[in-house]
């Protein structure tokens, strides 16, 4: 009987055995609570994007980027590993919500310590938020170990590893500065072979279906992100001087921008998300550029919007750059995850002539316009590509 008749049957429990879901199960949904999960999720993603906005209105370009990454990494790999736990093991039960909310308790703190933590200045508050997000998960593997008898080395390499991980966190916080930037890509480096290392041992039974979904929903959660950014800062400088007609193209480069990325993500979300592991890991790890970069989009968006109401620091070409690299950056990520399918040349090509063109676009007067153009025009040449495919099948 699968995990979805059990609940059907049974009803909500105290603690039931946190035994595997069915990885065929059909109609593998997102589930309220995991709605709710997200929804605590756009809260940090949407500091992390402020905190980026704010440090590059100050002109501190270098620091704002690699606050944004290491801040981005965090949520992005606490979010992931509750997904694919989730979709492999949710039970469901009494116990299994409240280690969710607690979870969702660190994405709090987290959230609140992004500000602190973004120029290095207080990294406690940050630090105590991931490390409560992952303890929860440390407790669900050690739940998997008892109740999951074929999969018991796995769920306690993933616990022995993950507790490993977040030591190290906390031992790195009391570092100086310059020591915990030459720390931190270990600690991640060490983060990402956890799941490699667990899984050698025996693969997790995740759904395919249900995987897709999730990340479809983080992507809608970053964009969605990225236009609240865009909406506030536009909000604000309205309210400064009134809508002028650089703002126009602003507002209307940006949303042509983000329309075109939501059309490119979605125009074969999952096609390289298969059963085998190897792959798996690839498209998974593959999606942090592009989740990133749709994010920081939002930033982007808003430094153009402060400039052309006079405010910043940046120059004009910096400006423009914090739209272009980016959108660069999603591009090459969607490029690189589907660089193995099959498709007509054109679909191949255009994206790599595109970021050549959308980082050129920099340097233009009107950088927010033409890289929504140039968007654009992809999306146009995707579709006309596919639809002669598909009238020629």
């Amino acid at each position: 009987m699968s995990q979805r008749s059990l609940r059907g049957a049974g009803g909500l429990r105290l603690a039931g055995p946190m035994t595997a879901r069915d990885p065929t199960e059909p109609e593998r949904a997102a589930t309220p609570l995991e709605l709710f999960f997200d929804l605590v999720f756009i809260v940090a993603v949407a500091s992390a994007v402020e905190s980026l906005h704010r440090a590059l209105v100050r002109g501190e370009v270098a620091t704002s980027v690699l606050g944004f990454i290491v801040a981005f990494f965090a949520l992005w790999w606490a979010w992931m590993n509750f997904t694919w736990f989730a979709s492999a093991y949710d039970c469901d039960d009494v116990v299994y919500r409240l280690s969710m909310f607690v979870a969702m308790v660190g994405a709090l703190i987290l959230a609140a310590g992004l500000p602190g933590a973004f120029d290095l200045r207080d990294r406690w508050l940050a630090a105590l938020g991931y490390v409560v997000m992952r303890l929860v998960l440390v407790t669900q593997w050690l739940r998997v170990a008892r109740d999951d008898p074929p999969r018991r080395t796995t769920a306690r390499r993933y616990a022995i590893g993950v507790t490993a991980c977040q030591i190290g966190w906390v031992t790195a916080v009391v570092l100086p500065p310059g020591w915990w930037l030459a720390v931190a890509p270990l600690g991640a480096a060490a983060e990402l072979l956890v799941p490699v290392w667990a899984e050698s041992a025996g693969r997790t039974p995740w759904h395919r279906g249900h995987i897709a979904e999730r990340y479809g929903l983080f992507t809608i959660i970053v964009l969605g992100e990225s236009v609240l950014a865009a909406s506030l800062a536009i909000q604000t400088a309205t309210s400064d001087g009134g809508l002028t007609a650089e703002l126009v193209g602003i507002i209307a480069g940006g949303l042509l921008t983000l329309f075109a990325m939501w059309w490119l993500y979605f125009d074969r979300p999952a096609d390289r998300l298969d059963t085998s592991t190897g792959t798996a890991f690839i498209w998974s790890y593959g999606h942090l550029p592009i989740f990133a970069s749709a994010a920081a989009v939002g930033a982007g968006l808003a430094v153009t919007v402060d400039r052309a109401a006079g405010h910043g620091r940046l120059g004009p070409s910096e400006t423009g750059a914090a739209v272009a690299v980016p959108v660069a950056i999603f591009l090459i990520g969607m490029w690189l995850l589907h660089a193995r399918a099959r498709e007509a040349p054109v679909r191949k090509v255009a994206p790599l002539v595109v970021v050549v063109l959308v980082l050129a676009a920099s340097f233009s007067p009107w950088p927010v316009p033409v890289v929504g153009v140039l968007l654009s025009g992809l999306v146009v040449v995707k579709v006309r590509a596919k639809l002669r495919t598909n009238a020629g099948a």
